[in-house]
Parts: C-alpha cells; sequence; structure tokens
C-alpha cells in the first residue's frame, strides 16, 4: 500500500534560491510543484498590506524603518524598496499575491498567512476581507485556500468574525499553548520542527489526526530532518528548499522502504537532552517576552469582543468609523482592488 506523504509548501516561497517573500520566490515555488505557500503580512502606515517577515526593512532591503511608519505610496513609499538578495524585488503586497492566486493554473495552491502579533487585527482582517471579497467567486475558490496563522489567541475572535470563510491554524512552538487556548478554535496545528522532536513526533500527530486536525511543521531544510518529520505521518512540511522536499517525495513515492531506512534518526537521548528543555525555555521565553506583551496576556484574550461594525454583513465596512476604518489614510481607499493586478526561528 502507498505511504501517505506530506504536502510541500514553500516558506516564505522558494526562498533558498530567491529573495524571501517576494513574487520571484512564490512563483519559484510554484514552478516547483508545491501544494501550498507561506508568508506574513504587515500593514503600512496608509493601510496597504505587504507580505514581509520582519517589522522592520532593515535586514533584507535597501532601506531602514518600520513598516508600521512607512507609507506605501509616494515618492518615499515603500513601493520602491528593493530587496538586498539578488535577482533585486521589490516588495509585494497583499493584492498582488491574491492575483497570483487567483490565476487558473495556480488555483490549486494553498496559502498560509503568517499573521504577525505585533499586528492590529482590528485593522489588518477588515483589510484581508476587502481585498479578498473584491474576487469574483471568492467565497469557493479563494478564501477556503487561504490559512490564517496565528500566534496570540486575541486575534481568534476577530479572524472568526471578520475572515469566517477562512480556515485557521495555532502557529507557534508551544503543544501545550496550542491545546490550551487553540485547540477548539482552529483546524490546523502549525509547529516548529524541534516542538515536535520534544513531544514525540508522530504520537503527537495522531492525537492531532484523532481530533480531526491537520498538522504542519516548519521550517525543515535538510533531507534526514524531512524524512524524519515524513515518518511521523503530518499532513505538510514547510521548507525554504522546495525543490529538495520535492525531488524527496518523487524518491518515496518509487522505494519509500529503501529510502526511510537510510535516513539518520535522531537520537532518543538528543530528544530528551537538547530538543526537550530547548522548547521550554523557547516557548517561555516567546510567550512571556514577546506575544504577551505585544497582544496582552493569553489568558482571557478569547473573550476579546469584536466591534460590530467590523463584522461583514452586520454594517457595511464602507460605514465604519474612523477611528476603526482600516482603509482611511489610503490614498485607493475608494477605488477597485484589481482582480488581476531560536526566537528568530520561532518567530515564523
Amino acid at each position: 500500500m502507498a505511504q501517505k506523504l506530506p504536502e510541500c509548501w514553500g516558506h516564505r516561497g522558494a526562498s533558498a534560491r530567491f529573495p524571501e517573500n517576494t513574487m520571484a520566490s512564490f512563483e519559484a515555488a510554484i514552478r516547483d510543484g508545491v501544494d501550498g505557500l507561506e508568508s506574513d503580512v504587515h500593514v503600512s502606515k496608509d493601510r496597504v498590506v505587504l507580505m514581509f517577515h520582519d517589522p522592520t526593512l532593515d535586514r533584507t532591503t535597501d532601506q531602514t524603518g518600520a513598516i508600521k511608519e512607512r507609507n506605501w505610496y509616494g515618492a518615499d513609499g515603500m513601493e520602491h524598496v528593493r530587496t538586498k538578495k539578488e535577482p533585486q524585488q521589490a516588495i509585494p503586497t497583499f493584492a498582488e499575491m491574491l492575483d497570483l492566486l487567483m490565476k487558473p493554473e495556480n488555483q490549486h495552491v494553498i496559502f498560509n498567512v503568517d499573521v504577525k502579533p505585533n499586528n492590529d487585527p482590528a485593522v489588518l482582517f477588515p483589510l484581508l476581507h476587502r481585498l479578498i471579497s473584491s474576487h469574483t467567486d471568492w467565497e469557493t475558490l479563494l478564501a477556503p485556500r487561504l490559512i490564517l496563522g496565528l500566534w496570540h489567541p486575541r486575534f481568534i475572535p476577530f479572524a472568526r468574525e471578520i475572515l469566517p470563510r477562512c480556515r485557521r491554524s495555532y502557529l507557534g512552538i508551544s503543544v501545550t499553548d496550542a491545546r490550551t487556548y487553540f485547540w477548539d478554535n482552529v483546524d490546523t496545528i502549525s509547529l516548529m520542527f524541534a516542538s515536535l522532536v520534544s513531544n514525540g513526533g508522530r504520537a503527537f500527530v495522531d492525537k492531532a489526526h484523532a481530533a480531526g486536525k491537520r498538522v504542519m511543521v516548519w521550517t525543515v531544510n535538510e533531507p534526514d530532518a524531512m524524512l524524519e518529520a515524513i515518518s511521523w505521518g503530518l499532513d505538510v512540511i514547510m521548507t525554504d528548499k522546495t525543490y529538495l522536499l520535492i525531488d524527496l517525495k518523487k524518491s518515496l513515492e518509487a522505494d519509500y522502504d529503501k529510502v526511510m531506512s537510510q535516513r539518520v534518526q535522531i537520537p532518543a537521548w538528543k530528544s530528551t537532552l537538547v530538543y526537550t528543555p530547548g522548547i521550554m525555555l523557547a516557548s517561555y521565553i516567546l510567550r512571556r517576552l514577546r506575544l504577551e506583551k505585544l497582544a496582552g496576556p493569553f489568558d482571557g484574550s478569547l473573550e476579546t469582543p469584536v466591534p460590530p461594525e467590523l463584522i461583514p454583513g452586520e454594517k457595511s465596512l464602507e460605514q465604519v468609523p474612523p477611528e476603526h476604518d482600516a482603509l482611511a489614510g489610503n490614498p485607493l481607499a475608494n477605488t477597485t482592488v484589481p482582480s488581476n493586478a531560536l526566537l528568530e526561528a520561532a518567530s515564523g
């Protein structure tokens, strides 16, 4: 009987070969044959949603500054920013990403949207809804292919109310937080590779599958780690090296047992003495010193009220008051969106 193999998703596209989170990277991953893509979102000062990992431009581009403090449009706007890595690329917008996904040849591709916790969900999610719903047949052809990766439970009520047709996933490194705060509100668990090594890999995957949940792991770039992850029976592997995982899957399809027999397994002592304490410490630091500082305490955040005027169908988003208007200040706010147009690792 053929063995079940996980889907291959491009982490920030085919980012081992192209500048991360750029159209060149996304398009290369699709050409490689990926099942899905992953990227990150931030919002500019003039309310444009960008595909970008860091909150600042400094690490990967030829300019500096916080994205939330820079405009997209204008002579000094971020539309002119280019990547340091060759071939130099512009920063793509979420609207451009949706156009790519809606091309007929790409409508099999799933897209994981990593919602960074420094975003304001009352601003970001109405913006996403407007852009998604601008596409023809978005309810059936687009929204079901979008997964909102959520680091903090405060984002769950906003995602559930404003983007109900999009799927949701827990995104993080703590199995305990996934079970405690997210389990009943997501259909996917997305964990760092080391998190599953320290939690019995296969045993956790089996429990998640029994609860009707999919399991994703990131970011896996080495063949032995890919084979280890595949042996757990999970659903998705995210990788920077999309071509490598796809070639490995082809080898497994040809002779699964032979390829698996050649892998170097992670010894039990390494899981106990290295991965488990490392993940425990990183989980504490990530939650207490980053996530809760940015978005507040986990406890009680699932009861965060969502302003009724932000909920599609409750009140037209065209009538949202200025303090909640996600498009306030955007020079294109009244135009139709064209439909064709370890902590570093732990941050996705």
